[in-house]
């Protein structure tokens, strides 16, 4: 009798196998697929908030597809890869500082993020957290040495790896004390250490509302289940469904998706696409209403198209960053309005560089003309009302999150104040560092890419 071992099959047939296995893999990674294991992992998240009565937070990206809008609490932005074994990272861009008020006032939080298929947590839970929280501890109680232990989760992170992580714990607490934040104003907040805690779907969820005395529970929920075969075994479920969502979503975001959750779960896979590109177009108006949000005394930064666009001040300019590439010439439209087109993701991060001596000297008029004001205008040009100057771009968290870096740095001193006389020589990386935590604090949804950053220190170091 021939065995299966025994069996050859044509090349034909070998390749007709591969493309069944393929159309299968990808009917199972379906965008319905993918909208019910958000659901399936939503229902655990809020199983969790029920069990340990604490405010939900989302961790970005991902983790706001697990929380239904009306019980979201927050956002926070614990990187990965800040966690990747041998990088062991503390940002100090992304210092999430918003938290310890939350975590004040209701004895800690449950931070939601997913990961995907084999892994047991996302390594921004089981190490980035941990790392926050031992920094934290380390410069609010800086004498009590029982509050500076590292906690990882043993059943994820190996005694080795430990060791290797807490041995730079000192290097970042030194990043964090560099940026010469008031740690009394943090301490305010916070009145015990923060230690966290992990729970994923293999956990026993025991109720308990209890105020701990000795700590602040970080509660780190790994949302979605672990799988680890292939996604053909599981019916449908996909770990970390709500993960890459620019290779899956079509445009759909956490907010579209709670809103009309009952229709796009109920819609077959074929009429999704139409769907989601239907709701997704709806929605476009409402996503860039919000004011405008505030990084500094005078600094403002906000979204395309201006929502509530100001009157015509002499104490208010606003610099408009579009996605079409524009000749400079053409920028300045009136002595308080410069439309800058850059174009659009990457190409307007690098062309950023060359706009900014532009941007910086049409701001830089405008100061002198509020700082010293002509007398022969008339009695409003000039008057007490505080000067703005409003930052604008399409999403309102890159570009001119950049631009207004920058600003700061050319125009305000180190207290964050406008300066009269705005320093001359090149800056440093410390010094942009330490302006750039002060912009994350007051806007911690602020997202400026790499080659923004890049762009912003390259002109500021010149």
């Amino acid at each position: 009798m021939t065995t299966a071992s025994e069996l050859i099959f044509s090349s034909q047939a070998n390749h007709n196998f591969s493309r069944i296995l393929s159309d299968l893999k990808r009917s199972n990674l379906s965008i319905s697929n993918r909208l019910r294991s958000i659901r399936e992992d939503a229902d655990f998240t809020s199983e969790v908030a029920a069990a340990f009565s604490r405010p939900l937070i989302a961790n970005e990206r991902c983790g706001s597809w697990y929380i239904p809008p009306e019980t979201k609490a927050g956002s926070a932005y614990f990187k990965s890869t800040d966690g990747h074994t041998g990088q062991w990272r503390f940002s100090t861009r992304r210092l999430n500082l918003h938290l310890l008020e939350i975590i004040s006032n209701n004895d800690g939080c449950i931070i939601v993020d997913s990961t995907r298929r084999g892994k047991r947590m996302p390594d921004a839970l089981s190490k980035t957290v941990p790392i926050w929280c031992c920094v934290l501890n380390r410069v609010l109680f800086p004498n009590t040495s029982t509050f500076h232990e590292l906690y990882t989760p043993p059943n994820t992170v190996s005694p080795s790896e430990h060791t290797q992580i807490e041995s730079k714990i000192s290097e970042h607490v030194d990043s964090f004390q560099a940026l010469n934040l008031d740690a009394d104003v943090l301490r305010q907040r916070v009145k015990k250490p923060l230690r966290p805690v992990w729970i994923t779907q293999e956990s026993h969820l025991v109720p308990t509302a209890e105020v701990f005395d000795d700590f602040h529970p970080v509660i780190c929920c790994t949302s979605s289940r672990r799988v680890l075969g292939g996604e053909m075994s599981e019916g449908g479920y996909i770990q970390g469904a709500g993960d890459d969502t620019e290779n899956w979503a079509l445009g759909l975001t956490p907010p579209v998706f709670w809103r009309h959750e009952k229709i796009l779960l109920s819609t077959p896979e074929t009429d999704l696409p139409d769907l989601v590109r239907s709701l997704v177009s709806d929605q476009a108006a409402d996503i860039n209403t919000h004011a405008p949000k505030r990084v500094a005394p005078c600094l403002f930064v906000g979204c395309l198209p201006l929502a509530h666009p100001s009157s015509p001040s002499s104490s208010a300019c606003t610099i408009a960053i579009y996605s079409k590439t524009t000749d400079p010439s053409s920028w300045v439209k009136s002595p308080s309005l410069m439309e800058v087109g850059l174009g659009k993701h990457k190409i307007a991060s690098r062309n950023l560089r060359l706009a900014l001596p532009s941007i910086g000297n049409f701001v830089r008029n405008f100061l002198e003309r509020t700082l010293d004001p002509d007398p022969s205008e008339n009695s409003d040009a000039g008057s007490s009302d505080p000067r703005q100057i409003l930052i604008a771009c399409e999403t309102g968290k890159d570009i001119s999150i950049g631009v207004a870096l920058a600003l700061l740095c050319q125009n305000f001193d180190s207290e964050g104040s406008l300066s009269s006389h705005p320093p001359s020589s090149g800056h440093t990386k410390s010094d942009i560092r330490v302006k750039l935590s002060r912009i994350m604090t007051n806007f911690p949804e602020a997202n400026p890419s790499r080659t923004t950053l890049q762009s912003v220190n390259s002109f500021l170091m010149a």
